[in-house]
Order: structure tokens, then C-alpha cells, then sequence
């Protein structure tokens, strides 16, 4: 039997044989630098499962979570000098996909690993389901699975600082229904995020007319899912959707940094194709009335806001669809809101 390496050697010796392997086959079970230590747990006993390093700044890690009953991935985006064993810690930015995406959404339709690499802040980007919804699903008052909002603020949250340095300083950004999460988040756990932006996200739950849109949307997403098992029926159930309301709950927005963005007429913008035809009248349905459900939504929060003089920054730029085009500027304006005020530093 060959002689296993002991004591701090063996440890180097361990820990520079799994980088080889890594870098040979570009997956490993768990991040070479805390093989020989192990990773901790969340306190659900979520766990880190599978690491596959992507490139020298970015990689994937795999976490098995009781709060969602399966396994699901996590993309982490990490600063010039980030090391898993540094006793520096490192503020972090939480960015939330949209709904028929998922955590890969960021990487490959924005920027957003350049934007991060001129900043000393990780950025991480989970999950969030095709249909998820960042909640904890009500499911008829039964609770259980899929747990999303425990999920993103317990389990990822608790893995990241960890296991990987991240700090308690946190910033948290999302696109359409990731939008809505990183508002919601905000709202019902004041001070967990330093700053919270959304672009065209759903932010008045409750407004008129937005439940069956909410609904409608879900059953389309996935016909064989009941959809009011995400919050309830808003009959029988309008305390859980109060309690998910970004504008009911605005006043506890109070000290978190804010942006809001999103079109509003539903028309087409300086950055839609020209589609013709029906094409244009598929993506006027669907990026146009989506775009004018969102702008809505943000245009009471925003007036709620004002009216509490809670400060917030808009961005209501009328004509314009539901796509990553207008989103990738949006980020470009918002990240240098969102780093000042986790107290990341401009590196580049």
C-alpha cells in the first residue's frame, strides 16, 4: 500500500496533486485547496457535493440542498488575489436569474465577469429554478419543498462564507422574476443586503391584476405544476402574498440601498430587432406586455417609496422589451452603486 503523505507537507503534498487533477480534468468533488480540511456545512446540512473550476476567476460548485429536496448549481465569480484560504474576507455580490433560466443566465448574456474582475468583490450567481419564484413555497399552508428563499439567503449564503471567504457585506441584483427576488429578499430581511437592484421585476405582487398575470405565467412555464402552490391562492391565502409584497413592505426597505428599472410602454426600444410580421407580434406579446406588467409594478413601488422618503434610485425608461439588452446597461450603471456600498474596491 503506498505511504500516505502526514502533517503539513503531506497536506501541500495532497493539496498539489488535486490541483494537477483539477487542471487536467477540469472536475473535482470538492475545491482542491480544502481537500485535506473538508467543507463545512449549512446548518439545514446542505452540502458541497461537486466543484469544476472554469477558468482562473470563475467556477461552478454543486449543493445538495434539504431546503430544495435536490441538488442545484452555484457559479461563483472571484476577485484578483481571492484565495479559499486567505484570513481576508471579501464583500459579495448575489445576482438572481429570470424565470426559464438559470444560473449560468449572467455569464453568458452579459459582461458581467469583466465588470467584476475591475472590483475586489466575489460575485455569485445560484440557482433559482426555472419556475421558482424566490420563495419558499406555500403549498396549500403545508410548506415543505422547494424552499428557494432558504435556499439563497441560509444555504448558499452560509456555504459561501464558509467555505470560500465571503464576506457580510452584500449586495444582491436580479433580472425580471430575479428582479423581484432580490427586492423581496431586501424587504423581508432588512440589512441582509447593503443594496438591492431589480430590473424589470414584479414588485407590487398584490397591484391589481398582477396575481393572475403571476399565475397564468406559471402554468404556461410548466402546464403539469399547480402554480398557487408558489404563494396560495390570493383568496384564501392573501396573508403569504402580503407577506412576499415588496410595496407592503416597502417601509422596511429603509436604509438598504435601491434601484428600480424597467420599460413601461410595452412598445419596442432603440435596442429590439426590427422584427416584422409575426414575429413582431409574438415578441410585442410577450417581451412588450412583460416590459409594461413590470414598469407597472415599478412605478408604484417607486411612488410608495418616495411617498415614505425612502431614497431610491429609477430608471423608468419607457419604450423597450424584456430582454438582456437593456438589462446589461442597467448593470453597467448599478454596479458601481452596488460595490460603494458593500465597500468593495475599484482594482481596475
Amino acid at each position: 500500500m503506498p505511504r500516505v503523505p502526514r502533517g503539513r507537507r503531506g497536506a501541500r503534498r495532497i493539496t498539489a496533486i488535486l490541483t494537477a487533477t483539477t487542471l487536467a480534468a477540469g472536475t473535482l468533488a470538492v475545491p482542491p485547496a480544502q481537500a485535506a480540511a473538508g467543507l463545512r456545512k449549512a446548518d439545514t446540512g446542505a452540502a458541497i457535493t461537486g466543484y469544476q473550476r472554469l477558468d482562473a476567476n470563475t467556477f461552478d460548485i454543486a449543493v445538495r440542498s434539504p431546503s430544495l429536496g435536490q441538488t442545484a448549481k452555484v457559479r461563483v465569480i472571484t476577485p484578483k488575489g481571492w484565495s479559499p484560504t486567505s484570513q481576508q474576507r471579501w464583500p459579495v455580490l448575489y445576482t438572481f436569474h429570470g424565470g426559464a433560466d438559470n444560473y449560468v443566465s449572467w455569464t453568458r448574456s452579459t459582461d458581467i465577469e469583466q465588470v467584476a474582475a475591475r472590483y475586489n468583490a466575489m460575485v455569485v450567481m445560484p440557482e433559482g429554478g426555472a419556475n421558482g419564484s424566490y420563495t419558499d413555497w406555500y403549498n396549500d399552508g403545508r410548506g415543505g419543498t422547494p424552499k428557494w428563499e432558504t435556499f439563497h439567503l441560509r444555504e448558499v449564503v452560509q456555504l459561501m462564507e464558509r467555505n470560500y471567504r465571503a464576506g457580510n457585506q452584500r449586495a444582491a441584483m436580479g433580472i425580471s422574476s430575479g428582479g423581484q427576488g432580490a427586492i423581496t429578499y431586501a424587504a423581508r430581511f432588512p440589512g441582509f443586503f447593503k443594496y438591492a437592484a431589480s430590473f424589470s421585476g414584479i414588485v407590487h405582487l398584490t397591484k391589481p391584476g398582477i396575481p393572475a398575470i403571476l399565475m397564468a405565467q406559471g402554468f404556461a412555464s410548466d402546464p403539469s405544476q399547480n402554480p398557487f402552490l408558489i404563494w396560495g391562492n390570493l383568496d384564501q391565502h392573501a396573508a403569504n402574498w402580503r407577506a412576499h409584497d415588496p410595496y407592503l413592505l416597502a417601509s422596511r426597505l429603509r436604509g438598504t440601498g435601491l434601484y428600480l428599472s424597467s420599460g413601461t410602454t410595452g412598445n419596442p426600444g432603440r435596442l429590439d430587432p426590427p422584427y416584422v410580421g409575426w414575429d413582431f407580434v409574438k415578441n410585442r406579446l410577450l417581451g412588450g406586455l412583460s416590459e409594461a406588467v413590470a414598469g407597472s409594478t415599478n412605478a408604484s413601488l417607486a411612488a410608495r417609496l418616495k411617498q415614505l422618503r425612502i431614497p431610491v434610485t429609477t430608471h423608468i425608461y419607457g419604450d423597450g422589451w424584456h430582454q438582456w439588452g437593456y438589462w446589461t446597461e442597467e448593470m453597467h450603471t448599478t454596479y458601481p452603486l452596488m460595490m460603494k456600498a458593500i465597500g468593495a474596491k475599484r482594482v481596475a
